[in-house]
């Protein structure tokens, strides 16, 4: 199991009611089986990109089907850095959940 990070993007209302996303919310950790994703269908999906995206199996109530789209994931660097890994997809099973990462500086 792994330990990593999970940061809420933080999003604020200006003074006219425009919302402003930036930041990141406190770290809370999770353990987690992360693996590189694999296989003919994610080559598929991904293409190219598919060294980018970590596939991992999660137990817990942190990370939610429709609602942990899009957070981020500390993975490899310090849980007090902004996250290097946006939450793809979260997938729900009756005894995990399968959570797709995907890199976010594909470039460094």
């Amino acid at each position: 199991m792994t330990t990593a990070y999970v940061r809420k993007p933080q999003q604020t209302t200006d003074d006219e009611g425009n919302v402003i996303t930036g930041g990141w919310s406190d770290p809370i950790e999770i353990k987690m089986n992360v693996q590189s994703a694999g296989g003919q269908v994610n080559a598929q999906v991904w293409g190219k990109q598919l060294k980018y995206i970590k596939s991992c199996k999660y137990q817990g109530n942190v990370l939610n089907e429709n609602q942990s789209e899009n957070w981020g994931i500390c993975l490899n660097v310090s849980k007090d850095d902004d996250p290097d890994y946006l939450i793809n997809q979260v997938q729900t099973f009756a005894t995990h959940k399968n959570i797709t990462l995907e890199k976010r500086d594909q470039d460094g």
